[in-house]
């Protein structure tokens, strides 16, 4: 017998998560370091165990070495995690690998600061300082 607590919802899996979708455009300053902040309060993903919704705010902080990552094209990519079973500290990993992957930055952070659920506030963050970036 099923009780209301052995509820599941489904989830997809991470392969649902559209790397493809994230593009970059050429960085015309290399020269110049600039810092680019980015964060969006509309990241959704689910519990892989529960499948019940996480919302956070994801800020993506970064220093481009020769391309910046093109904003809708990250509005997709983020929205491709909507039903995806992820942990709140792999998804932080996943979303920095991905990124580091397509611009290469000279360095780059990303936090995710999700919403109470249960009375538990949980606030993610990752770093990649570009030390081992192949030029």
């Amino acid at each position: 017998m099923t009780t209301p607590h052995d509820r599941r919802y489904d989830v997809q899996n991470e392969s649902k998560i559209a790397v493809d979708a994230l593009e970059t455009f050429l960085y015309e300053y290399p020269e110049k370091d600039i810092v680019v902040n980015i964060d969006t309060d509309e990241f959704t993903a689910v519990c892989p165990w529960s499948g019940l919704p996480d919302f956070g705010t994801i800020k993506i902080n970064y220093i481009p070495h020769k391309r910046c990552v093109e904003l809708r094209s990250l509005k997709y990519y983020l929205l491709s995690y909507r039903n995806v079973g992820i942990y709140q500290e792999h998804a932080v990993n996943r979303i920095l690998n991905d990124l580091v992957r397509c611009a290469a930055p000279k360095w780059m952070k990303v936090t995710a600061d999700y919403r109470i659920r249960g009375g538990i506030h949980t606030v993610v963050s990752r770093e990649f300082t570009g030390k081992k970036r192949r030029r």
